[in-house]
């Protein structure tokens, strides 16, 4: 472990200078502990840690442990006062092995990061000796991201955490990790994980490169890194996907992706990230529906992007296209509504917004309820002050459900926002204007890359081996090789068509 160097004023061989310093420099705050003693070789020392930081118990412990070190070293050598700090790191039974520092920077650091520093009079250097012990939450279930069938576990606030519930998932000497401090006054610890061999080489590089690109004073969520390392920053639509769920980057490492661990926050992000990712759930793979409910999930994207811009477009200038009984029905709906279509499915769609926003932030316990007597009582009221007609509430609410079935908070963002534009685009051109935006749209997710990777990729470009696992998800035995939408290489160019001629593969594989 290594700590970011911020300055490179050097510790001294005087005790009492380096005591000043450090107090000059940490505020001489009250949770700052520094007690000077002397140690069994008559010697000045003095140990500095934060006391909300450490183990107190640990430190204790170790502190025995070292005066014991010394107390020996003094009755076996009496020609040498002091040994050095090589030799009570060698020596010294700790879990982590302690750190040599030499500059005031890396002192810092070390304390702010749950170590004890320990200093000998007449040393230019201390060690470090890690001590933390920080408060985290226990891993819960997951509350965004949870699924009927599958694992009931999900991120903490804790890195160590996470790693360790990914380390769980994925027993290989290839699971790599690597560390990073970002944020140049928090220091926020980033661990950037991949498999060796799986992830390509070029998305690792260009990750990393990003990463130590960042200037920024603080890192306090994923989210500070997101939009720093996307490839894009002028689109509504994400690049990197995060979740809260071990086994979602688990699979994705088995992918060839790259996950970004952020400290402080219970989800973990996800490079590169694929349209279709955002439409994928942990539960396809945990159920034999083989992608019946993603198929509705891209329907409902369909629905919740599109229903309230084409029933815009169909009662004010294409009615032709809708059967004699229910453009009667509608039209008698909106004899007594003063306002145009348009107007109708803006308002409403604001009030749902609202609602929407008021549950978020509302206490569990009433927030939920609310949110749904709300939506009744407003419709209702609306219908029957005349203000919208029921046709409107109906595809209002269609939508708004067909919204909620998508599984990632992320891609309905820029749906919700696209929505309005397409509402627009309706009232003033109808269907022509519909589709033009379409088109946009289009064109603008085949534009996009996702580090390196087209965003609509494995549609465009087309990869036909890609599709056992897009629109749907093909029993696992026919999903012999591994996608190359991450640009991975094939398990196995060997054609497999039944599920007898993979037992037979899989026994006459060496592995």
């Amino acid at each position: 472990m290594s700590f970011e160097e911020t300055n490179h004023d050097k510790l001294t061989a005087d005790l009492s200078t380096n005591v000043q310093q450090i107090k000059a420099h940490l505020g001489n705050s009250s949770d700052v502990t520094i007690r000077e003693f002397t140690v069994p070789i008559n010697r000045g020392a003095v140990i500095v840690y934060l006391n909300n930081l450490v183990n107190k118990e640990l430190v204790h412990s170790i502190m025995k442990s070292i005066f014991e070190l010394l107390k020996t070293y003094s009755e076996k050598n009496t020609k040498i006062n002091i040994p050095s700090l090589s030799y009570i790191c060698k020596n010294l039974l700790v879990v982590s092995e302690p750190i040599i520092i030499s500059e005031l920077s890396e002192l810092h650091n070390a304390i702010l990061s749950g170590h004890t520093f320990l200093h000998f009079d007449g040393m230019a250097e201390g060690l470090a000796i890690d001590t933390a012990k920080i408060e985290k939450r226990n891993v819960t279930v997951p509350v965004s991201q949870n699924v009927i069938r599958g694992p009931q576990e999900a991120f903490t606030e804790s890195s160590e955490t996470n790693l360790s519930l990914i380390r769980k998932k994925i027993k290989n000497q290839n699971l790599w990790c690597e560390s990073k401090f970002i944020g140049d006054i928090s220091k926020t610890k980033i661990e950037v994980m991949f498999i060796k061999g799986i992830a390509d080489e070029k998305i690792i590089h260009s990750i990393l490169k990003r990463l130590d690109s960042i200037k920024i004073e603080g890192v306090f969520e994923g989210n500070y890194i997101e939009e720093l390392i996307q490839d894009n920053n002028n689109t509504l639509f994400p690049t990197v996907y995060n979740t809260e769920r071990p086994d979602v980057v688990a699979a994705a490492l088995l992918e060839g992706r790259v996950s970004i661990i952020v400290d402080g926050t219970p989800f973990v992000l996800l490079a590169p990230a694929l349209f279709t990712t955002f439409i994928q759930s942990a539960e396809d793979y945990y159920h034999k529906d083989y992608g019946f409910t993603r198929l509705l999930r891209f329907f409902a994207f369909f629905i919740t992007l599109l229903s309230p811009s084409i029933f815009i477009s169909l009662v004010t200038y294409h009615q032709e296209m809708l059967p004699t009984p229910l453009l009667i029905n509608l039209a008698s709906q909106r004899e007594s509504t003063p306002f145009p279509a348009y107007i109708e499915a803006l308002f409403l769609e604001t009030v749902f917004e609202l609602l929407r926003e008021a549950s978020i932030r509302m206490p569990k316990a009433i927030g939920s309820p609310i949110s749904i007597v709300g939506a009744l009582i407003l419709g209702q009221s609306a219908v029957e002050a005349g203000l919208v007609s029921t046709g409107m509430v109906i595809v209002v609410a269609l939508t708004a459900i067909s919204g909620f079935t998508l599984p990632s908070v992320e891609i309905g963002i820029p749906i919700r926002i696209l929505r309005f534009i397409f509402m627009g685009a309706a009232a003033v051109f109808g269907f022509f204007g519909v589709m033009a935006m379409i088109i946009v749209t289009i064109l603008h997710l085949c534009h996009l890359e996702s580090f390196g990777i087209p965003y609509m990729s494995p549609f465009a470009p087309f990869k036909l081996k890609s599709q056992k696992d897009n629109l749907i998800r093909m029993p696992w035995w026919r999903m012999h090789y591994k996608p190359d939408s991450y640009r991975r290489q094939y398990i196995t160019e060997k054609k497999i068509n039944t599920e007898e001629e993979y037992i037979k593969h899989r026994k006459e594989s060496p592995s």
